[in-house]
């Protein structure tokens, strides 16, 4: 019986990609390097910052100047993570129709968890209780860490629960938990991408999620 929805945040929940380009692209400026279009950061973000920022940067960067940018970006970010992000069309409704249900929800991201937890606050705390980000001690995705503290804290367990996201990364992390995926459709990736990488459900709508987890209930 699932009484537990684990939502993915940048491209399930949240359009962040403007706001995430605009700061990676600042520090590149900072740093003398071109900017990159939005297009190209779409397949760079998922894998947490570190990733994005090393597929942004000049090939042949050294890793120590991208040490040096990775602050930089979190000092920008943390400033400018609400200017033009906010939640998908349909998403609100969905997490009030879950709550109504008697479903817990949480969120993980691979995001800086103060801006996980800021986002979280602003947009979504009416619903979800639980916002898991990149901090000490708990390993990112695609590793099930996240998931288990985020279980833990809503005292569910993975037999009860079901993962969605957006990414090939939300995938196998969802695989590495047991938890099942419903890959959506609206984010980063596009449907022949994530069917490649093993997805077996489908949502092009937020009302798609809740049909595939009450079929699944």
């Amino acid at each position: 019986m699932i009484n537990t929805i684990i939502f993915d945040m940048d491209g399930t929940v949240l359009n962040t990609l403007d706001d995430l380009t605009d700061s990676v692209n600042y520090v590149l400026r900072e740093f003398g390097m071109p900017p990159r279009n939005i297009d190209e950061y779409r397949s760079f973000f998922g894998n947490g910052i570190r990733f994005a920022m090393e597929c942004a940067v000049p090939e042949g960067t050294p890793a120590s100047v991208i040490d040096e940018m990775l602050p930089v970006f979190k000092d920008c970010y943390n400033k400018h993570c609400l200017d033009k992000t906010g939640p998908y069309e349909g998403i609100l409704p969905l997490m009030e129709s879950l709550k109504e249900k008697g479903y817990k929800m949480a969120i993980v991201s691979n995001k800086i968890n103060s801006a996980v937890v800021e986002l979280n606050d602003k947009f979504f705390s009416e619903y979800v209780k639980v916002a898991v980000g990149e901090r000490d001690g708990i390993k990112r995705k695609p590793d099930a860490d996240m998931v288990f503290a985020a279980l833990d804290e809503l005292q569910s367990t993975c037999e009860e629960s079901i993962y969605i996201g957006d990414s090939e990364v939300d995938l196998k992390t969802a695989q590495n938990a047991g938890l099942p995926c419903i890959a959506v459709l609206w984010g980063f990736r596009d449907k022949e991408y994530l069917m490649k990488k093993g997805a077996k459900y489908f949502a092009e709508t937020p009302e798609d999620v809740e049909r595939i987890i009450l079929e699944n209930t």
